[in-house]
């Protein structure tokens, strides 16, 4: 059975993390993805200098099922080809700065004159419009204006950097293809092709549901570390075992935090679970209890129990947690010389018409020629291309 998007063709010009994360969502899911690269250095990503040793490795973890083109946009002669390439899209992806697509003349003004029915998304940093909307940032700096940053971290501590790039994924990535998404549906209902402004910022603000009703309600700013769900209460805490690890404990609801109490052998706590003088009190009372075991100890303990208690773990034990293990997170893709690729596996699951894990990630301009042909190039005009500088093969 075909995939959802079989048939929809995406130019994906974007780089670094949120667009390609974005395009291959939808190519999991049978878009032809195509990414146009400039010529010579590809998307940055391939070359990633922070820290890992095989300098490749992120731009193969997010780069799965696409075809690479190489053209050189600058140049009229590339401008010409991408346009030909537009006429049959579906989708244009891009992440530059706001009006950098208007300066090589392929903007969206000039793109839906050329294809009426073309989604053309743009992920940017702060959004098509504002005071920031040229700045330069990355995930730190989104979160912070957002305002997560601010109340990420322990009590009386500094701004903490989250783990993971949440404004570039959650914020970036997953809307862009909520709102390609709906475009593509809205196109189908009768509408014509539209533009859809994604900014990290904008998206990274609409996740602050709860501290934001904390602030606009009891009209206070939101302390880091000390709200309902960020430290305040004992029944919702982290908790440090005597092996040095630590458990999450998130018994919100009264049931859950009495349960946790009997295994504690503290059920006097249990009718105080909210009284907000003796969290404190709480805190390092069962901080101290909890430091008498280990956490495999603890986890024996608590085996059975309804009570929302699991532990933290490290990479190690992520990648060899039962749970993880069974739904199949980590897969293996095929490549070319016989060997296979680990990737994170598509996560959103359709029982009838499932992500599939096909083509590994394209190396620099691999099919260039491939994808000018089915523009209706002539193989002497992609050669001509191609001697000309115009477009990259690989």
């Amino acid at each position: 059975m075909e995939r959802p998007l079989e048939g929809m063709r995406v130019l994906d010009l974007t780089r670094l993390l949120p667009g390609a994360v974005a395009s291959m969502m939808l190519a999991d899911f049978g878009a032809e993805v195509i990414k146009i690269e400039e010529p010579g250095i590809g998307d940055p990503m391939r070359h990633s200098q922070l820290g890992i040793s095989d300098p490749e490795a992120w731009y193969l973890a997010i780069n799965r099922n696409k075809r690479s083109a190489v053209i050189d946009l600058r140049r009229p002669e590339g401008r010409e080809v991408f346009l030909r390439l537009v006429e049959s899209a579906d989708v244009v992806l891009e992440g530059f700065r706001p009006g950098v697509m208007d300066r090589l003349g392929i903007g969206y003004g000039v793109l839906r004159v050329l294809n009426p029915r073309l989604i053309f998304c743009s992920i940017s940093g702060y959004g098509q419009d504002g005071p920031y909307r040229q700045r330069a940032g990355h995930d730190g700096n989104y979160i912070a204006i957002a305002g997560l940053l601010g109340i990420n971290g322990q009590a009386g501590g500094p701004p903490v950097l989250p783990g993971v790039q949440i404004a570039d994924i959650a914020g970036g990535s997953l809307h862009a293809v909520a709102g390609i998404l709906l475009a593509l549906l809205a196109r189908e209902r009768g509408s014509e092709g539209q533009a859809i402004d994604i900014s990290m910022t904008d998206c990274t603000f609409s996740m602050l549901y709860i501290p934001l009703v904390q602030s606009l309600t009891d009209a206070r700013q939101p302390q880091r570390g000390s709200e309902g769900l960020t430290g305040k209460y004992a029944c919702y805490q982290v908790y440090q075992t005597l092996d040095g690890r630590y458990l999450v404990l998130g018994a919100l609801e009264p049931k859950f935090w009495a349960g946790a109490c009997q295994v504690l052998g503290r059920e006097d706590l249990i009718g105080r679970q909210y009284e907000g003088d003796a969290q404190s009190g709480m805190i390092e009372e069962l901080g101290r209890i909890f430091a008498e075991r280990s956490q495999s100890d603890w986890l024996k303990l608590f085996e059975g129990v309804d009570c929302c208690l699991t532990p933290v773990l490290d990479f190690a034990g992520v990648l060899d947690d039962p749970q993880i293990r069974h739904r199949g997170l980590i897969a293996d893709i095929e490549l070319p010389d016989g060997g296979r690729l680990r990737q994170v596996a598509p996560v959103i699951r359709l029982s009838e018409t499932p992500a599939r894990m096909e083509l590994p990630p394209p190396r620099l301009g691999e099919h260039t020629r491939q994808v000018l042909a089915g523009a209706g190039y002539t193989p002497g005009e992609i050669e001509g291309l191609v001697a000309a500088g115009v477009v990259g093969v690989n």
